[in-house]
């Protein structure tokens, strides 16, 4: 998988299911920094107006 721009943006409910699923998995935690924060943080992103 290469690292870019991909051709899609990532939805908050989309990053909820990754976030969720690394909580699971990491005893109730997502450690910053890790793919699951990235998503939520660019989902956030996407989210948000744009900024005239």
């Amino acid at each position: 998988m290469s690292k870019g721009k991909s051709n899609s943006n990532m939805s908050t409910v989309a990053a909820s299911r990754i976030q969720s699923s690394a909580a699971k998995s990491n005893g109730g935690k997502v450690l910053s920094g890790s793919f699951a924060a990235r998503a939520q943080t660019a989902a956030a992103i996407n989210a948000s107006p744009p900024k005239k």
